[in-house]
């Protein structure tokens, strides 16, 4: 008991705001492989495939994505000072994806670029305040911004701003009115202010709208059930979650670790920690899941 309280404190601390989910798979296994796609563009340029966040390119603007699945694709690639750039990629691609980005005036954007940054780097509620600042100057720029108003919305759910976050993200959908990402913050939302139901429904509205693939919305499910008991319910959401993400957050296997834990599954467990400890060797983590496998190991098995 004393190592599931010591670890559920710790991922208190690390748990990521946005986790970001499609085909299930076997309980702690990792995600299928596919085919590995390298963006070739600016250095530091964060790239999303399928809305899905897979990295920052490198110094000689490169970046591999691993397990890229069969069919077509969107990428998304934005670089501080560049324009942002959305453009399909087709099932037929292989190998290096060039994607040319050119320099932005748009004043709007490049405050919005300087409030994302503050906010992924935000340690404390003053630097996180002054990531709500630049959102605020950049929806005077542009009020038509829904990308903005999400980034709003994240960082004043972090600040408990319950009603602004909220407010923004119905103006996020004044101008969006799908807008699965959107959806999945407000089931966050939702979830902080103990309205289950409704966090469930704004959770399944974001996978609706996004056809089935919004990772952190089945992340979003998976925490619920797993409040609620129903630790099977809760292993497969974030199996889906996982597999969606492309072993991008390995914090998700040490969540799908726990949920089979306490659905006394200790096999499931220790497979997906193990791929916890695969993907993050060094994590802050990584000693506690560590015990946690070894005693795993140790314990016999339950009874059938």
């Amino acid at each position: 008991m004393m190592r599931r309280t010591l670890l559920a404190g710790l991922i208190l601390l690390l748990m990521l705001g946005s986790v970001v989910a499609q085909r299930p798979g076997a309980g702690g296994a990792a995600a299928s492989s596919g085919r590995t796609l390298t963006v070739a563009t600016e250095p530091a340029a964060i790239v999303w495939l399928d809305e899905v966040r897979r990295g920052t390119t490198d110094e000689s603007g490169k970046l591999a994505l691993s397990k890229v699945t069969a069919g077509a694709h969107t990428l998304r690639v934005r670089a501080n000072g560049f324009k942002e750039i959305t453009m399909p990629v087709a099932a037929s691609a292989r190998g290096e994806i060039a994607v040319r980005l050119t320099r932005t005036t748009d004043q709007a954007e490049l405050i919005f670029q300087r409030a994302e940054t503050a906010r992924e780097s935000a340690r404390n509620d003053e630097s996180r305040q002054q990531a709500v600042e630049l959102y605020r100057q950049a929806l005077q720029a542009r009020a038509a911004f829904p990308a903005a108003h999400v980034g709003l919305a994240r960082v004043l759910l972090d600040l408990n701003n319950i009603d602004g976050a909220l407010k923004a993200i119905d103006a996020a959908r004044g101008t969006r009115p799908s807008y699965p990402e959107a959806s999945a913050v407000e089931g966050r939302i939702y979830r902080e202010m103990g309205q289950t139901d409704d966090a469930i429904g704004s959770f399944n509205r974001a996978i609706r709208e996004s056809r089935g693939f919004q990772p952190e919305a089945h992340v979003g499910l998976a925490r619920i059930y797993e409040e609620k008991g129903e630790y099977e319910l809760s292993a497969r959401e974030f199996q889906i979650a996982i597999n969606q993400l492309a072993d991008t957050e390995p914090i998700i296997y040490q969540m799908l670790g726990a949920a089979y834990e306490k659905a006394s599954n200790p096999k499931e467990a220790i497979l997906a920690y193990e791929n916890y400890l695969r993907l993050a060797p060094n994590g802050s983590l990584a000693p506690a899941v560590r015990s946690i496998v070894e005693q795993l190991k140790s314990e016999p098995p339950p009874d059938d």
